[in-house]
């Protein structure tokens, strides 16, 4: 048996801000698996949720789950998953996050990106 898969799930609708978050979080021990809205991601984590350790996802998504609904859902039923919320522009949603997540603002830094994996409890 080999080491289990340890995993950052970036959740982003922006194709061009998704692979630059994918390609900061590779520069750690983490696979990194990327989908573009909250559904895809609940999809993902009820497949794969004991590989996940982070998840790096934008406050605004498409369809109906937004980013601060993923991170409630996260912080219900997986609770060791690790939550960075980003948005350029929350508006009031941020009131609705849960206090285990970390929130990060847009535009962030690659250096930005690492401090708050590791702030959110990852060990980099």
């Amino acid at each position: 048996m080999g080491q289990t898969l340890r995993t950052a799930l970036v959740v982003e609708d922006d194709r061009a801000v998704r692979d630059l978050a994918a390609a900061i979080l590779e520069e750690t021990d983490l696979q990194v698996v990327e989908v573009e809205s909250g559904e895809e991601a609940l999809y993902h984590l009820k497949q794969h949720a004991e590989e996940v350790t982070l998840v790096f996802t934008d406050v605004r998504l498409p369809c109906l789950f937004d980013g601060v609904d993923l991170a409630r859902a996260i912080n219900a039923r997986w609770p060791w998953i690790k939550v960075v919320v980003t948005s350029g522009a929350p508006g009031d949603r941020l009131n609705y996050l849960p206090t285990s997540a970390t929130y990060l603002p847009k535009p962030w830094s690659a250096l930005d990106v690492l401090i708050a994996a590791e702030r959110a409890g990852h060990d980099l």
